[in-house]
């Protein structure tokens, strides 16, 4: 590890390296934090911040308490896909922010609970917002989470910027998303958050994220206001053991 970068860059840095070359395989356990800190010589921070780095890049899930585990097909993920506007405005040289108009636990309605796959009733994190580039409002945000994983956020100031960071920062396994485009027209609660016209064209993304078991952990949907952002979807085939697979990485574009 080269000298001159702050402890847990250096770190992440050779764990992406140990992943990439293999050392730690796909799908299997990385060493725990605490063999890392032997290994290291050092304390739990820094090993703790760059495994919280991997957990935002996609590339392992888990940890706090259980050896994180190594994503598989970790080549084909893209952090970028439509997880984190705070991180990809950032990225671009945009100042994103963010107004919260919704944060509790609510039953789950009897379509609601179809899309989480759960029973009418059962308990989800409801979660909206209003999110800003340059001051300028750019979508509305409507996330329901199951509760498992929704609890965790009612410790979360939404206000205060990324959903999926706070998550993956506390070990959530969320491992893959499934998005739908299409147009729809302003409500009026849209009208009023977005500061348009009712009626108004919108770009609707609905997403459902699934865990690495493959469970339902998240549904949301996202209508952007054209003109502020466009979303570009990227088609790449990767090598599987039994079939080719297609994995579409979204990216977000000013």
């Amino acid at each position: 590890m080269s000298a001159g970068q702050p402890l847990h860059h250096r770190l992440a840095a050779e764990f992406r390296g140990r992943i990439a070359a293999g050392t730690w395989p796909e799908g299997q356990q990385a060493p725990s934090e605490a063999a890392l800190c032997e290994e290291f010589g050092t304390s739990r921070g820094p090993v703790r911040q760059a495994l919280a780095t991997l957990r935002a890049e996609g590339l392992i899930v888990g940890g706090q308490g259980r050896s994180p585990v190594v994503r598989r097909n970790v080549a084909s993920h893209s952090a970028s896909a439509l997880g984190s506007f705070t991180a990809w405005a950032r990225e671009h040289g945009r100042e994103p922010g963010q107004r919260t108009t919704l944060q509790a636990r609510v039953p789950a309605s009897a379509e609601l609970a179809e899309r989480l796959q759960i029973e009418p009733g059962e308990p989800v994190l409801a979660l909206r917002r209003v999110r800003t580039l340059d001051g300028a409002p750019a979508l509305r945000e409507e996330m329901y989470f199951v509760w498992d994983l929704g609890r965790q956020l009612m410790e979360f100031d939404p206000d205060s910027g990324s959903v999926n960071r706070f998550l993956l920062d506390r070990g959530a396994d969320l491992f893959a998303s499934t998005h739908r485009l299409d147009a729809v027209a302003a409500t009026a609660d849209d009208a009023a958050d977005l500061l348009l016209a009712e009626g108004a064209p919108l770009l609707r993304v609905r997403r459902t994220t699934t865990d690495s078991a493959g469970d339902i952990v998240e549904y949301s949907e996202d209508r952007y206001v054209p003109g502020v952002t466009t979303v570009t979807v990227e088609n790449r085939l990767f090598a599987a053991p039994n079939a080719a697979l297609r994995s579409v990485a979204v990216r977000r574009n000013a």
